[in-house]
């Protein structure tokens, strides 16, 4: 199919300014790239955009493409303008799952270029919301030969629909001091046993996995995943005296009260009068900023382990949620103890796949039927621990917290006693 360059003035107006435009390098594959193919997808790809700017309308719909052996990964794209823009008539999207963290060589990156450049339309997204590699616009029989092709060489495809979606995971002990947990196994644990039920939807809606090495959560699990696991500690923040002094001296008291212990939440680190700091661990909320202002003065406690959060969410059916914890603190060193966490994973998907409505994510459900029928379904006792400070808690009774939470407490000590 020859190449036909559709005029854009309404897409030419966003290569203006001082930033970068997507448009410039959608032109750049459409005008300088050496496979026609692509230049004619993509030049059509421009056509149908400017025909949406103008009309203000989306013209993708979807249908049913899939790769042998798999019913998700694949999110497909089928054009309602497909006889005025026939270069771009199928412009399916491939996900595909990153590795642990997102550690990549370049010779990793290069080949996956080629394999898209070979069948498809050399655009490529790093990374999703679900953090797979989004590889868009191809047409259906490239879909199949793109995955055969990558397939080869080691990658997989990633979730699409009403299943266990791709896990992230941040970059981890590999290259950050505020780690607390080793992300990367507790990632590849997960998606090894959830594999099938990512390439195969069966659920109510999907299901996300994100972990992030410590509380500055830079997966944003909290608010984006229904399981969040957060590397935390619990004994006391390491506190380096002479590098809180060089700090000091470096920045000025001054900027310390006013960057750093003014700044604390609940007031809980002071700078003392001959420039050492002090913590009230109690109140410690793990919020990371006095940690990440001060990296070499303060660092996480060396009793580390992990935090479960359950229905973090964007708006769906209900506005936003932000994860509830259920289990607040979890040593993970052992095998067993990854299979601890496998299998609480486990018993969060039967409950989700019994329990929820149709396109109803996991926080959507606990809203519904309540936390406390929730943690007995999937057989987690109430613990108070899961509310670390119920001062900070509006929706906590206080009357009578520590009365029973002394019960609480007691219970625990007689079962492991005996």
């Amino acid at each position: 199919m020859a190449k036909k360059i559709y005029e854009t003035p309404m897409l030419d107006e966003l290569e203006k300014g001082p930033w970068p435009s997507f448009i410039s390098g959608f032109k750049r594959l459409r005008d300088e790239h050496p496979d026609e193919r692509i230049n004619t997808v993509v030049s059509g790809l421009l056509g149908q955009l400017e025909h949406s700017y103008e009309t203000r309308k989306g013209y993708w719909k979807g249908g049913t493409v899939s790769v042998f052996g798999y019913g998700g990964g694949i999110i497909p794209r089928f054009s309602e303008v497909a006889e005025a823009f026939p270069e771009s008539k199928e412009f399916h999207t491939i996900r595909v799952q990153p590795p642990a963290g997102n550690h990549y060589t370049t010779d990793m990156l290069n080949q996956l270029c080629d394999s898209w450049e070979k069948y498809g339309s050399g655009l490529i997204t790093f990374h999703g919301q679900t953090g797979n590699i989004m590889f868009i616009g191809t047409d259906t029989d490239g879909t199949q030969e793109f995955f055969d092709d990558i397939n080869e060489y080691g990658w997989d495809l990633g979730g699409a629909g009403p299943c266990v979606r791709t896990a992230m995971s941040c970059v981890g002990g590999a290259r950050c001091e505020q780690s607390c947990c080793n992300e990367h196994a507790i990632h590849r644990h997960l998606v090894n046993e959830f594999v099938d039920d990512v390439h195969r939807p069966a659920l109510p809606y999907k299901f996300k996995f994100k972990v992030s090495g410590c509380p500055n959560d830079c997966q944003n699990s909290i608010e984006r995943a229904d399981f969040a696991v957060i590397g935390t500690w619990r004994d006391e923040m390491k506190i380096d005296q002479d590098e809180v002094k060089a700090f000091v001296e470096a920045k000025g008291r001054d900027y310390v009260l006013d960057n750093v212990t003014s700044r604390c939440p609940t007031n809980c680190i002071k700078l003392n009068d001959d420039n050492t700091m002090t913590v009230d661990n109690h109140e410690c909320v793990r919020c990371m900023h006095c940690l990440n202002v001060m990296n070499k003065a303060l660092s996480p406690g060396d009793d580390k382990g992990v935090t479960v959060l359950i229905g973090g969410k964007r708006t769906l059916k209900i506005g936003d949620l932000m994860g509830t914890v259920v289990v607040p603190f979890k040593k993970l060193e052992t095998l067993e103890d990854y299979e601890e966490l496998v299998e609480l994973a486990s018993e969060m998907i039967d409950f989700f796949a019994e329990n929820a409505l149709e396109h109803e994510r996991t926080g959507e459900m606990i809203e519904r039927i309540g936390l406390v029928n929730y943690l007995e379904g999937i057989g987690v006792e109430v613990d108070p621990n899961m509310v670390s400070a119920p001062r900070q808690c509006s929706y906590v009774r206080m009357d009578g917290w520590d009365e029973e939470a002394e019960k609480w407490f007691a219970r625990k000590a007689e079962q492991a006693a005996s």
